[in-house]
């Protein structure tokens, strides 16, 4: 149902565009605005305000993002299709191809990254809490999500498509391999009721290993960080600093929450007897996926000339210094994963079980509670209303016509007695009546 919602919002762009523009076709719609729009059209602002409506409710952005952790609930390989390369990258798509309607409305570009920011670092702290090794990576999901939609924002169009296409590398990987994990867990799917799982699945865990060092975007060995890293400079090159900090704070949550699930799912003391049980052809798709990657990805160019407009250059100093930044970033989120999660935990266990741990750690679970605030404003009211509408008077005005009828059907009920004589009366009373009637309408 919060898919609809973003559908309602795209139906409405995509009935005003063509009330406008006469046509649907990406290309022709992009030369065509300059001459029905003005810079800023009140029009066209709110074509585009309804089309990001409709990019936020298909990639699971701000506020329209709590049905993508409950999607979790299919099958894993499915999974990895939907957030590698489906349905979750279909807004940030749709933006793309629309970017010229996009670049004549800049307040409702600068939402889409500000939408985008907001969410990746929301979800990074929903993912740092949760217990479901598939919830952990769909939040995940939500905040590289997150990241394409700051870089159209910001312009950085090639480094949103690029890091499209090294997410769906990575995210792949590591939904395969979640799902490799969960079935040598008996379909376990509680993170800490797994451990030690290094040992019986070594290769599953190279692959998550791998797919989460470029999930958490490790410097030069991964793809995630050289796509990241463009996005990040995209946003510091046209001034967006405060955007750029968000994606900051954001790689710093990834690289927490990310190697928070490594450690506790292949370190430590095993707590279930796993199984790997699968030869090398069950494996073959997580090795592809492995070098894809690695830096290797990052060679794979999207042919982007001529689709879109060029994004502005950093200069070389200012790529180096925030590379540097970002990948130190990275390491240490990493670092203080393994502090907290590898060995005893009594540091993670204590602040779990402070007063502030419960309640933030009970708010983040649950995605910051969008869920109970939805129920209470919108499907409550709904339900209310619709009890209220079961009784409504209009409905009982519309059912006397049915309940004269029963009762005239009733009566007339009485005359099927199986009488001839009682038949022979009734026609000839009817006849006399009919002509009584034609003699006075005469």
């Amino acid at each position: 149902m919060v898919t609809r919602v973003g559908d309602v919002f795209l139906a409405f762009a995509l009935f005003i565009l063509y009330n406008e523009l006469g046509t649907l076709n990406f290309r022709e719609m992009v030369e065509l605005a300059p001459q029905h729009f003005a810079n800023g059209s009140t029009t066209l602002q709110w074509a585009t305000l309804m089309l990001l409506g409709g990019a936020v409710g298909k990639s699971a952005q701000l506020p329209l993002q709590t049905w993508l952790a409950d999607a979790m609930a299919g099958p894993t390989p499915v999974s990895a299709l939907i957030h590698a390369a489906t349905m979750v990258t279909a807004g940030v798509y749709l933006i793309a191809r629309t970017h010229g309607l996009f670049l004549m409305t800049p307040e409702v570009l600068h939402l889409v990254g500000i939408v985008g920011a907001v969410t990746l670092v929301l979800a990074g702290f929903a993912a740092l809490v949760q217990t479901d090794i598939k919830r952990v990576l769909a939040y995940s999901t939500m905040s590289q999500i997150g990241y394409m939609f700051l870089a159209l924002g910001v312009q950085a169009w090639d480094a949103a498509i690029f890091h499209l296409m090294t997410h769906a590398f990575f995210k792949a990987l590591l939904f395969l391999s979640s799902g490799s994990v969960i079935l040598a867990c008996h379909h376990e799917q509680n993170i800490f009721k797994m451990g030690g799982l290094r040992k019986s699945i070594p290769l599953v865990y190279v692959c998550f290993l791998v797919g989460g060092a470029a999930l958490s975007a490790l410097p030069l060995i991964t793809a995630g960080f050289f796509s990241k890293d463009e996005i990040l400079a995209g946003a510091m090159a046209n001034g967006h600093i405060n955007l750029m900090v968000a994606g900051l704070v954001g790689a710093f949550m990834t690289s927490l929450y990310t190697f928070r699930m490594i450690f506790i799912v292949f370190h430590g003391k095993e707590q279930i007897h796993a199984h790997a049980g699968k030869g090398i052809t069950h494996h073959l798709p997580l090795i592809v996926l492995l070098v894809l990657s690695t830096f290797v990805g990052a060679l794979i160019v999207p042919p982007l000339e001529g689709v879109l407009p060029q994004t502005t250059e950093l200069a070389h100093g200012s790529v180096m210094t925030l590379e540097i930044t970002s990948g130190i970033i990275a390491i240490a989120g990493i670092l203080i994963a393994a502090w907290l999660w590898l060995g005893k935990r009594t540091l993670v266990t204590s602040i779990a079980n402070s007063a502030p741990g419960r309640f933030f750690g009970t708010w983040w679970f649950h995605a910051w509670g969008f869920d109970w605030l939805y129920d209470k404003v919108f499907v409550k009211p709904f339900l209310g209303i619709a009890w209220l509408l079961k009784s409504d008077p209009l409905n009982a005005l519309m059912n006397i016509p049915a309940i004269l009828s029963r009762f005239a059907g009733k009566g007339l009920l009485v005359s099927e007695n199986g009488y001839l004589r009682w038949y022979v009366a009734s026609m000839s009373i009817g006849a006399v009546v009919v002509l009584a009637l034609l003699m006075v309408l005469r």
